[in-house]
């Protein structure tokens, strides 16, 4: 099984279903990515990059090298426009982790 793109928190989330994982602290499947929509601005959420210190690291470097400016909470990147975003980084972020190793990841 890979991840499943669902509406959950209030934005598209890509997860980690019940049926493949389902013993999370809160009962409810692991989100691996997501996108939202605020009031001022939109955000992608990359899982991956707030369990793993080194990808994270990996991933600001990259991003100060594209030029983009990085607006970032611990697991989130604002942006206003999706020409603010490094797509190409954020597709390859998301590409990182299998279902398998995220659930790994988690359990840490």
């Amino acid at each position: 099984m890979g991840y499943e793109e669902v509406m959950n928190w209030g934005m598209i989330t890509y997860e980690v279903p019940l049926k493949t994982f389902s013993d999370t602290y809160n009962g409810k499947p692991l989100m691996y990515a997501g996108l939202t929509s605020q009031k001022n601005h939109m955000s992608v959420y990359l899982m991956g990059c707030y369990l793993m210190p080194e990808i994270r690291k990996k991933f600001e470097d990259y991003y100060k090298k594209s030029g983009k400016k990085l607006n970032a909470g611990k697991s989130c990147i604002r942006f206003k426009k999706v020409n603010d975003l490094p797509l190409k980084l954020i597709g390859e972020t998301i590409a990182l982790m299998s279902v398998e190793e995220f659930i790994e990841f988690s359990k840490q």
